[in-house]
């Protein structure tokens, strides 16, 4: 077993089917040394958003629900990356994160629900899944999910 995915059966984590993409885009692109991934949606493991996954986040939100869905998808991102290069082994580095929440007016533990998505890989990957990231809230995301998480890869040739 490789040593990616014996952290991450470790931590209790099945990587579930990748998502295909639902318009004009691919999940991921390899270019060079670098594997990007497309904004994945906190998709359960039947591949279905569930509902407490779908909404908006208001200033009274619990931080907790943002937190979840910000891992699954992480757990989706990494479920991606696999699919587009074989062997998670590979990822060399986890460059940067992207992360966007749905909001309805203000949530300020953007930066606390993202932790969700950056702690799972630094899990994973140790200290090279330290990264660069990006948090924001928006008005509106994908059959209107609480989060979606983009990610940037350095793989070994």
């Amino acid at each position: 077993m490789s040593i990616i995915a014996d952290r991450l059966q470790t931590l209790g984590v099945t990587l579930p089917r990748p998502a295909a993409p639902v318009a004009n885009y691919v999940a991921a692109v390899r270019t060079g040394g670098l594997l990007i991934i497309s904004g994945q949606l906190p998709l359960g493991p039947d591949g279905k958003l569930a509902p407490e996954q779908v909404g908006k986040l208001g200033p009274t939100s619990p931080t907790d629900a943002a937190r979840t869905a910000a891992r699954l998808c992480a757990i989706n991102v990494l479920a991606q990356a696999q699919a587009a290069i074989g062997d998670l082994d590979k990822i060399t580095r986890v460059i940067r994160l992207g992360g966007f929440f749905n909001v309805e007016t203000s949530f300020d533990a953007l930066p606390q629900a993202m932790n969700g998505a950056s702690d799972l890989m630094a899990e994973v990957f140790a200290e090279f899944g330290r990264h660069a990231r990006t948090t924001v809230g928006v008005s509106h995301l994908p059959l209107n999910a609480l989060c979606e998480v983009e990610a940037m890869f350095e793989i070994a040739a």
